[in-house]
């Protein structure tokens, strides 16, 4: 017996209601690229350079009492991690400027506020720092990092699919990565490399939605040759909105679970992915699939045609 959270014979008409989500994903992107366009991105440590200390202590440190002596100085952003032993630990501290010394000499009074809070016998094994040149690599490479995945996702539906499936899909994902994005930019939360890995998460369970959708809007096409698109459309959300929702409900359950309980750092690094998986199944429901209307997809006797066409060849 499958589990279902909606009936099967529900009859949302999204079609219907396409113009009031069309207009609510037109105010996400465009305050998204308002707010990214004037406040920019609250960039981490890996993007906007710092310094980084590999230490080894005498004991285990106690992880969470430690960041919370670290922060106290007003270092600015302070990331730690097991480093190999459970002794060795990796310290990254915001890299900041004070009027009137050089990077060297902020650096070591840095290292000597942090000598302090440790105590001794602590064993410095590297010290170095990253500056802001790297991290400009490293934007540029996050971003192509992204415009690959969504070109190779494009490419994808295309050879599946029809182009007018992968234009929709394209679409859709464009506006879940540039509300996260915006998410990033309006709070401000720190954008660092876990927030592109939380975008290409968003991306890659947005887009297994709208794949599931799609096959069940092209496998109706051929059953019901001569429905109306848009019944047709709505007929096929309706079918898959339970298992949509099935997906989404459990992800974000387990999700949840990490934000609640998983300490500061998984609760940072969770809460972009359960906002990108929200937005990811709505644009997947409310826009990828209404979208189809616009562009003219080849309905049962085209296809039918072309495969005869195809076969006398």
């Amino acid at each position: 017996m499958s589990i279902r959270l909606i009936p099967y014979n529900t009859k949302i008409d999204f079609v219907g209601l396409r113009f009031i989500t069309f207009a609510i994903c037109l105010v996400v992107i465009v305050a998204s690229l308002f707010s990214f366009g004037t406040k920019g991105l609250n960039y981490g440590i890996d993007f906007c350079g710092g310094y980084i200390f590999e230490i080894r202590m005498p004991d285990a440190p106690n992880i969470p009492e430690l960041r919370t002596k670290i922060e106290q100085l007003n270092l600015g952003e302070v990331s730690l991690q097991d480093f190999g032993k459970d002794n060795t630990l990796l310290i990254r501290l915001e890299r900041h400027d004070e009027q009137g010394k050089e990077d060297s000499q902020v650096q070591a009074e840095t290292l000597e506020k942090i000598k302090n809070v440790l105590g001794a016998g602590v064993d410095y094994r590297k010290v170095e720092t990253i500056g802001p040149k790297v991290g400009g690599e490293l934007i540029k490479n996050a971003l192509h990092a992204i415009g690959f995945a969504l070109l190779a996702m494009l490419v994808y539906i295309a050879i599946r699919f029809e182009w007018q499936f992968a234009a929709c899909a394209i679409m859709a994902l464009v506006h879940d990565c540039v509300a996260i994005l915006g998410l990033f930019s309006l709070f401000p939360l720190e954008f660092n490399e876990n927030a592109v890995i939380a975008i290409l998460i968003t991306a890659g369970y947005s887009i297994n939605d709208t794949i599931v959708i799609f096959d069940r809007i092209r496998e109706n096409i051929r059953k019901f040759k001569k429905m109306n698109l848009g019944e047709l459309i709505n007929k096929s959300l309706n079918e898959t909105l339970s298992r949509t929702l099935l997906t989404a409900s459990t992800t974000l359950l387990a999700l949840l679970a990490l934000y609640f309980w998983g300490g500061k750092v998984i609760s940072t690094f969770t809460l972009p992915i359960l906002i990108g998986i929200l937005i990811g199944s709505f644009s997947s429901i409310c826009l990828a699939a209404p979208l189809l209307l616009y562009l003219r997809l080849k309905r049962g006797e085209e296809i039918s045609e072309q495969s005869a066409a195809n076969s006398s060849f």
